[in-house]
């Protein structure tokens, strides 16, 4: 009878439904969390129980349907390891010390009265690029994670607004130093120093407005906020990461082959600060292939390259924090060749004429 049939098929069930629920791997370490179930999944996975166990032939031979997607979705998570979690708190600190100093000792050198680092084209825009890596380093430790969760949505905040609005403005105002050149020389043109200043902080702090309202503090940790009522800040903040960070160097480039290509000129001013742009430009990329995958406009196959997709993220963000501490250095090669090529040469002849003219004296 149906009732025998049922009862030799109820033990083998069991035991097939509860191999669907999630079991600790221990052999990922931290990398893989056990997921948890929803409320809706455990309520449903109870309730089939007990209609398996409780059922009783009343003239229906069709069984409960059970909700296998859900359970297969908690039983394979894919969760990657997070690279820059509470073991690399040194990093970030000991990137905030060095990029303090060597921000700072490049400030000091370009306003120093009688510097001849004054005499580099553009000098004005030089230190603005000094100053927007010190507020990076400065911020640096509000956004590491391991300080404890002492940090406020306030805090976490204004942390993300320095941080990307002091990258913007470093790259626009390498793009101007590079399209302009020799004119952002003291006194070239009247009012363009303090014009581009103006003008390109206040378009980075523009710019910083969304990842500025999409960031909160949880559970400790100054995070971006991904959900879909803030699905349109994301997007603002992927596009103006990858045109900034992606698309104006590409398009110094460009600008710069095609004008030696047709012999319009030597193009935009090419030089050793635009090694600036190889610290973010993986970080515009990367995050705008994270969004499209939130977005689910771009589907990753499997869970292993959503993992490598995950490390790629933290290694473009730990390439970027290091750019603090690379800035500096990039500035004073830059001042020292600029220097070295427009300061007279010392008078060979007329020391050696003097010296002829001494010992004629003498004699």
């Amino acid at each position: 009878s149906l009732a025998l049939i049922l009862e030799a098929q109820a033990p083998t069930a069991v035991p097939a439904l509860l191999s669907a629920s999630p079991e600790p791997n221990g052999a990922m370490g931290n990398c893989l969390h056990q997921a948890e179930l929803s409320p809706s999944t455990e309520n449903s996975s109870q309730l089939n129980l007990e209609d398996l166990w409780n059922f009783s032939y009343n003239g229906n031979d069709s069984f409960p349907e059970l909700d296998y997607d859900a359970s297969l979705e908690a039983a394979a998570p894919c969760h990657s390891c997070n690279l820059l979690d509470d073991s690399s708190l040194p990093f970030f600190i000991l990137t905030s010390v060095l990029g303090i100093l060597a921000s700072t000792t490049v400030i000091f050198m370009l306003f120093r009265p009688l510097s001849r680092w004054q005499l580099c084209p553009g000098w004005p825009v030089l230190a603005q690029l000094a100053v927007g890596s010190a507020l990076f380093s400065i911020v640096v430790p509000i956004l590491a994670p391991g300080l404890g969760n002492t940090r406020s949505s306030a805090l976490c905040s204004l942390g993300y607004c320095v941080w990307y609005g002091s990258a913007f403005a470093q790259a626009l105002l390498l793009g101007c130093h590079a399209s302009l050149g020799p004119k952002l020389s003291a006194g070239q043109v009247p009012g363009l120093t303090l014009g581009l200043t103006v003008g390109l902080w206040g378009v980075a702090a523009l710019l910083t407005l969304p990842i500025t309202l999409a960031s909160d503090a949880s559970d400790g940790l100054c995070t971006p906020i991904y959900s879909t009522e803030l699905k349109a800040l994301q997007a603002t903040h992927a596009v103006s990461c990858f045109a900034i960070f992606v698309l104006l160097p590409l398009g110094l480039f460009g600008a710069k082959g095609l004008k030696k290509a047709l012999g319009m000129g030597p193009g935009p001013w090419m030089n050793i600060l635009w090694v600036w742009f190889i610290f973010w430009w993986p970080h515009g990329v990367v995050l705008g292939l994270d969004f499209l995958v939130r977005s689910k406009l771009l589907l990753l196959p499997t869970c292993l390259a959503q993992q490598v997709l995950d490390l790629l993220l933290n290694l473009a963000e730990a390439l970027a924090i290091v750019h603090c501490v690379a800035t500096p250095p990039l500035l004073a090669l830059f001042c020292h060749q600029a220097t070295r090529t427009l300061l007279p040469s010392p008078p060979l002849p007329e020391r050696g004429s003097s010296h002829v003219d001494t010992l004629g004296s003498k004699s």
